[in-house]
């Protein structure tokens, strides 16, 4: 019985098995994985002078607050707190009104930025995973309106009030500002690369519509991105003064608008408008203080991914 022999080739490369870490070696790899980098002490000292310089314009209101407005004035001013700034809080809160401006910018400010989370999330999804004709036309003009100055259409938006009959009422500064560009644009970007476009295509196969879609997936999936456009927006809204400036008066006031009333007179009161500034500022500082983490949560889930 004889067994043809194959040729066999000489030239063919040879593999040869990658050599399998040892015991060391897979320690060694478990810990660069799991190494932490540390920024140094040169890091720790820019991030405390950046911590100082960031805080340094609140601890100086505090401090103009409490002190009188001679000695505000004075060469060189005070650094340390004094002891006027619950009689200066009470000042301001009773000449501006402030109570009454409080609320009128929690109303202005809270419809706003959920106006604009909702719009903006909806069209950011329209945008960003449906295929209509006219999308890229629509949203370069969504953008486009980013470039023209607001200024420009003070005086026919005021005009357009008026015929309404909301000058002077909180509606003409709410409408206006229900939704943005930029929060559309945001929502698009941030809906194009964190919403997977097999989803959607598995929700239509499925026989869900389009708001079923959105209730059900988009939302879930944009809930970073819509906490930290609804702070940004919120306080944008907050500390806006123009416009409520132009369209409302000191009988209706939001916040800005309630502060120039103790800017009236010959003699200014720096530690009065300081104390003014201060009770504007402390509702923002609450409510970053009980929602910070959420928002620091829902920004890194935006940019983290995997």
């Amino acid at each position: 019985m004889t067994v043809n022999s194959l040729p066999v080739r000489t030239d063919s490369p040879v593999r040869t098995p990658a050599p399998k870490p040892s015991g060391g070696g897979r320690r060694l790899l478990r810990v660069r994985a799991g190494r932490q980098h540390h920024i140094g002490p040169l890091g720790y000292v820019l991030l405390a002078v950046m911590a100082i310089v960031s805080i340094f314009p609140l601890y100086w209101t505090m401090v103009a607050a409490s002190t009188d407005n001679t000695r505000v004035s004075q060469t060189p001013p005070p650094f340390l707190p004094g002891s006027n700034l619950f009689h200066n809080l009470a000042r301001a809160w009773d000449e501006a009104a402030m109570g009454k401006a409080m609320v009128n910018s929690l109303i202005v400010a809270g419809v706003i930025a959920l106006s604009t989370v909702l719009f903006a999330t909806l069209a950011g999804f329209a945008f960003a995973k449906l295929r209509f004709r006219g999308r890229t036309i629509l949203l370069t003009l969504v953008i486009g309106t980013m470039m023209v100055p607001p200024q420009l259409g003070v005086v026919p938006l005021f005009m357009m009030m008026a015929e309404l009959g909301w000058a002077q009422q909180l509606p003409a500064v709410i409408f206006p500002t229900l939704v943005s560009a930029v929060g559309v644009f945001f929502m698009r970007q941030y809906l194009a690369e964190a919403l997977p476009d097999e989803l959607v295509e598995a929700a239509r196969v499925d026989g869900a519509h389009s708001l079923r879609i959105f209730w059900s997936i988009v939302l879930p999936v944009a809930r970073p991105a819509m906490s930290v456009l609804f702070m940004i927006t919120f306080v944008h809204a907050w500390n806006d003064f123009f416009w409520p400036f132009v369209v409302l008066d000191m009988t209706n006031p939001t916040v800005p608008v309630a502060l120039t009333q103790l800017s009236a007179g010959y003699v200014r009161d720096q530690s009065l408008i300081m104390a003014g500034a201060l009770l504007g500022t402390l509702p923002l500082l609450a409510m970053f203080i009980v929602f910070g983490r959420q928002i620091v949560s829902g920004i890194m889930a935006g940019a983290v991914k995997g």
